[in-house]
């Protein structure tokens, strides 16, 4: 059976035949580098402390799954916000869908936690214990690499030390400090949450590594239809660059006997350091996260050849294609540039006043299930309701059931008070009884819950009788 062999290559990370291609880029340092380092450790330094910040007395974000609250910088959200949820994650959206107009795949390239952590802290310590690239893929044909086997031991132990840190989000941090101090036999789901997510991202930044951006990631499939022309992006002047060639030498030049050529030198430096695999003189791809190792390894070439910087820089598709312009003028006033703000102040604006209206408990009273009132044999008269209470007050309360108004009417619950823990909801049947004759046809009444703190607050529902 023969093996067919593509003509070309169909993705970055995979050879002709098919294999794996192992991306070792070689490090371009460079301004573009030093600035993305820079946001880099700034990132990391806020996900190892944000959990240990509190605002107004509780931690500054947490996703307490178990309870179903989400804390974030003082307001919490419970599981029964699901309108506020929903407005939260639709500005977030927006917000991507803005930043992506404006600026590219700048995300994936900046702040995205793959490209961080894999680019600032895996791959620098991989290149600490097993060196520069051809060390690497000589540690290949090694029958026991120790130096290799010494990175995935240091591996581990940072991905362990991430898994907590990450866990601390979910769990208050408090809790995971205890646990860590204990066996893991008296914790074993946050040991297993643990554990699971430490396979994770050994498997990520040990393995799979570049192929997360480019086969596993929907945002760069999505990338395709958020940019446009004038969106920022990282790009080969071809006009200044083609036709690339390698330098002549000297002589050749002073006899005029050498071709013309651009300015690109054909060194393939821009492909040697692309952690993507990717050779950007081909164009725009989808393949690419904007993280500008290219353009550093360009310029450094450039200042080499004593030739101006900027062959590779960030620029737009409509700019490349304008003459004599050789910095980005973005048009920053577009369609998709003026409706994704106006959405998400609209967005957020709904949502700020939404949380600043919510109060301190939701409260809904329904007419029971089945008969809309029932006659005893005694007259009175039996209305069922259905009461619900969300606790968003941030505390254990007992709330306190009356009929206001009205002295003949008495309402009967198996619980009054009726206590609903922090973040709770609970659901109970409530009888309204009224004496013989007191309702004909209809009546209405006002019903007041109150916790004795922060919540009381009047209902109105109407009670049926016979006509």
């Amino acid at each position: 059976m023969s093996i067919r062999t593509a003509q070309h290559r169909v993705l970055s990370t995979l050879n002709l035949d098919g294999t794996r291609r192992w991306i070792r880029p070689t490090l371009a340092p460079g301004r573009h580098w030093s600035r993305r380092r820079l946001v880099g450790w700034l990132l990391i330094a806020v996900f190892v402390t944000l959990p240990r910040m509190t605002v107004g007395g509780r931690q500054a974000v947490l996703f307490d799954l178990a309870r179903r609250e989400f804390t974030l910088f003082g307001a919490t959200l419970y599981a029964t916000d699901t309108l506020l949820l929903l407005l939260f994650l639709i500005a977030l959206f927006l917000g991507i869908f803005l930043l992506t107009a404006l600026y590219g795949r700048v995300w994936c390239g900046w702040g995205c936690p793959q490209t961080v952590y894999l680019e600032f802290v895996f791959r620098p310590l991989e290149r600490l214990i097993e060196g520069k690239a051809r060390q690497q893929e000589a540690l290949d044909q090694q029958l026991v690499p120790w130096r290799r086997l010494v990175k995935w031991l240091a591996f581990l132990v940072i991905s362990f030390t991430l898994s907590n840190v990450f866990l601390a989000y979910f769990v208050p941090v408090d809790t995971v400090l205890q646990w860590a101090s204990r066996p893991p036999t008296e914790h074993p789901q946050g040991f297993a949450v643990v554990a699971v997510v430490t396979a994770l991202m050994m498997v990520d930044f040990a393995w799979f590594r570049e192929q997360m951006c480019v086969v596993a990631c929907p945002y760069a499939r999505l990338q395709s239809v958020l940019v446009d022309r004038q969106s920022l992006l990282v790009a080969y002047d071809a006009g200044r660059g083609e036709p690339r060639g390698k330098l002549r030498k000297a002589e050749e030049l002073s006899l005029g006997t050498a071709p013309a050529r651009g300015d690109c030198v054909d060194c393939d430096a821009c492909v040697r350091t692309c952690p993507t695999g990717l050779d950007i003189r081909d164009g725009f791809q989808l393949e690419c996260i904007a993280c500008a190792q290219c353009a550093d390894a360009c310029d450094a070439v450039m200042a080499k050849v004593h030739k101006p910087a900027g062959l590779i820089r960030y620029t737009s598709q409509a700019e490349l294609e304008r003459t004599g312009q050789a910095r980005p003028r973005l048009a920053a006033l577009r369609t998709r540039t003026v409706l994704y703000p106006t959405a998400i102040c609209v967005v957020a604006g709904v949502l700020a006043w939404a949380i600043a209206s919510r109060g301190t408990a939701e409260v809904t009273l329904l007419r029971g299930v089945g008969a809309p009132f029932t006659v005893q044999s005694s007259g009175e008269i039996h209305n069922l309701a259905k009461l619900r209470i969300d606790n968003h007050s941030g505390a254990d309360r007992q709330y306190h059931l009356d009929v206001e108004g009205a002295a003949d009417l008495r309402l009967v619950a198996p619980q009054n008070p009726w206590p609903v823990a922090r973040g709770g909801t609970k659901t109970q049947n409530v009888f309204i009884v009224a004496p013989a004759g007191a309702i004909h046809g209809k009546r209405k009444v006002h019903v007041r819950v109150r916790d004795g703190a922060t919540y009381d607050v009047v209902h109105s529902f109407t009670l049926l009788g016979p006509n």
